[in-house]
């Protein structure tokens, strides 16, 4: 997770399912990169994936790991100091 690209996406995601294409307008890099980033969060159990015809949706997987995110994105990834 100490990755910062890995930290964006989690600030992406929060609470929330999102696509990977979403993902990638707002974390600013490639989709093969991002698609890597993800894999790694799913291998280590982070993610969780849902395809969807030919979209692939992701959710932080675990309660507690979900908590940990929400007061990461309140202390890393707001816009306002």
């Amino acid at each position: 997770m100490s990755h910062p690209l890995r930290l964006k996406i989690l600030c992406t995601l929060g609470d929330e399912e999102v696509s990977v294409q979403h993902i990638v307008e707002h974390v600013g890099t490639s989709q093969s990169n991002i698609s890597q980033h993800l894999a790694i969060l799913r291998d280590k159990g982070i993610l969780a994936a849902r395809k969807d015809a030919n979209r692939v949706y992701y959710r932080v997987g675990d309660a507690r790991t979900l908590r940990l995110i929400v007061m990461m994105r309140e202390v890393f990834c707001s816009r306002t100091p």
